[in-house]
């Protein structure tokens, strides 16, 4: 049996360094691989990117990924040559002292490490405590601030040097999955389905989605520009099968089981309905989670573009969210990808899921 082998798209996501507002690595590899599929591409004032197939079809179908990831944004170099910064997306305090970053430059990516007070110079009470923003720097070997500001600038941003790794089977480690498996799912099922013999009936407009991290933005103005009937969000979703997690307040769900199909006040209770006839059909494995309110992904913004969309909700099962080693399943993420392309080919003209 062949060593299992990711799909290069998707690892070069995985490699492009893209924190809210500086997608420029993820857009180029989204242009690379998504572009040559699609009928019409286009990109916009926020960076999101739009590829298009079957432009006079009609309903309009609209899947979205975001492709930002969380980040680092330097704020100030003090005398000495030590770089503060403040978060871009929402991290964990405990998780970002002692790690290898990267900042890009103007001239290039600069390393260095985020440091702390060692414990040992720490008083007992300070032990116990998860350290502010404040109190955390990058050291990038410079001996002042002039020459700390002659390799990087206020407002370069820094990602955490962790690579894409599988470590057992399908199973993959990486820096940022969320959301790159759903920038990586909505354009590949996109390229997938420009090679279908059978005819869609439906626009598809499979969008690469800018700034999900700080407030659902390129999906707000995505939305509008397609003005579609009809919209998947793909995101990640907590996988909850791990040790010291509560399923009695945080539902079941778990890596490898499939994609994970949300009901609630932010789903078109038809787009569920179908989405999960479509893994029946297929013998997809799925799961179910429930969210009574919108949710904090780009499906929470689709939903209520222009006079409204119906809006559905994917999640690929992740464990340890917002920490540099994400897991994920691939074969979950191929799972969520067959799941969008039978969900297109089964759309209808006049199918606009109303209710």
């Amino acid at each position: 049996m062949s060593k299992f082998q990711p799909p290069a798209f998707l690892t070069d996501l995985l490699a492009a360094r893209s924190p809210s507002g500086y997608e420029f690595q993820a857009q180029k590899v989204f242009d690379d691989h998504v572009k040559p599929a699609a009928d019409a591409y286009a990109k916009d004032a926020m960076g999101n990117r739009l590829a298009t197939l079957n432009p006079s079809g009609d309903p309009v179908l609209m899947f979205a990924g975001h492709m930002d990831e969380l980040g680092l944004i330097i704020t100030y170099a003090n005398k000495d040559g030590f770089l503060y910064f403040d978060t871009i997306g929402g991290h964990d305090r405990v998780m970002i002292s002692g790690r290898r970053v990267i900042i890009q430059t103007a001239n290039g990516p600069v390393k260095g490490v985020t440091g702390k007070r060692a414990i040992h110079l720490m008083e007992e009470a300070d032990r116990k405590k998860a350290p502010e923003i404040h109190e955390i720097w990058i050291d990038i070997g410079a001996r002042s601030k002039k020459e700390a500001l002659a390799r990087v600038s206020i407002g370069d941003t820094a990602t955490y040097d962790h690579g894409f790794e599988l470590i057992h089977g399908t199973i993959g480690a990486a820096r940022a999955f969320d959301n790159k498996v759903g920038a990586y799912a909505v354009g590949e099922t996109l390229i997938r389905l420009s090679k279908e013999k059978k005819k869609i009936a439906a626009k598809v407009v499979a969008v690469a989605t800018a700034q999900e991290e700080i407030g659902v933005r390129g999906a707000t103005t995505a939305a509008y520009a397609v003005n579609p009937h009809i919209a998947i969000a793909v995101d990640v979703g907590h996988a909850t099968d791990h040790p010291d997690c509560d399923n009695r307040k945080y539902g079941e769900t778990k890596l490898g089981g499939g994609p994970i199909l949300c009901r609630g006040a932010n789903i078109n209770p038809k787009v569920f309905e179908r989405l999960e006839k479509c893994a029946k059909k297929l013998k997809i494995p799925y799961q179910i989670e429930a969210d009574p309110r919108p949710t904090g992904t780009d499906a929470r913004a689709i939903q209520v573009g222009r006079a409204g969309v119906a809006t559905g909700l994917i999640s690929i099962p992740l464990r340890y969210m917002h920490t540099p080693s994400e897991l994920v399943d691939l074969q979950d993420v191929e799972n969520c990808v067959q799941l969008l392309v039978a969900f297109a080919l089964s759309l209808e003209e006049g199918d606009y899921h109303h209710w």
